[in-house]
């Protein structure tokens, strides 16, 4: 049964953005819904992926503001969005292509590990328990994204297609209020979309 479409989570009011002489985004508005889907359509070089950039703290807009569950900014920080619980995946994949699947799921676990880096690093007491407390919910979505087989393949070793369901899933383990896709299918065959379509409604 589908969630029903709740409060405005998320308002992005009058952004534009300019590179130079050359302006990326003018007077953009818009805002999202709890359990709403949401897309931003156009050519290559409209600016949506700039658009994206602005809600995660990449880019500074020149003017307008974002609002986020309540909080207002002029400028949203990137570290402070991912902790507020804004997932990111990117057209142009940002994966670390020697290490496996599991590891690439796991570092968006990242923000949610509360043990220092030091008793993470040697594995003691509560950072053990931390570990497999993390990893168990990055085996749940492996499970989810149908891609079981693969935990222990370098990413860089995958198809597209799998590699983009790795991207999303390194989202997920952030456990986000708000899940920014850039371009999720671009590149895929009608079968790795449709798999991604599903994987997409499901969450």
């Amino acid at each position: 049964m589908n969630k029903q479409i709740g409060d405005v989570i998320l308002n992005v009011q009058n952004i534009s953005l300019s590179f130079g002489g050359v302006k990326a985004l003018s007077d953009i508005s818009f805002d999202v819904r709890e359990h709403e889907i949401r897309a931003i359509i156009g050519p290559n070089g409209a600016g949506k992926s700039s658009m994206l950039n602005c809600i995660n703290g990449v880019y500074t807009p020149q003017q307008g503001r974002i609002t986020f569950r309540g909080q207002t900014f002029s400028h949203m920080d990137s570290h402070q969005v991912a902790v507020m619980g804004v997932a990111r995946t990117f057209q142009n994949l940002a994966l670390f292509k020697g290490m496996s699947v599991l590891d690439n799921i796991m570092t968006g676990r990242n923000l949610r590990m509360k043990s220092n880096l030091f008793l993470q690093a040697l594995r003691l007491g509560t950072a053990e328990r931390e570990e497999m407390a993390h990893r168990k919910r990055v085996e749940e979505i492996i499970d989810f994204l149908e891609i079981q087989p693969y935990r222990k393949t370098p990413v860089g070793q995958l198809p597209y297609g799998l590699q983009k369901r790795v991207d999303l899933g390194r989202a997920l383990a952030l456990e986000p209020q708000v899940l920014l896709l850039d371009e999720p299918m671009a590149g895929m065959n009608v079968e790795e979309k449709q798999d991604m379509c599903r994987f997409i409604l499901d969450v």
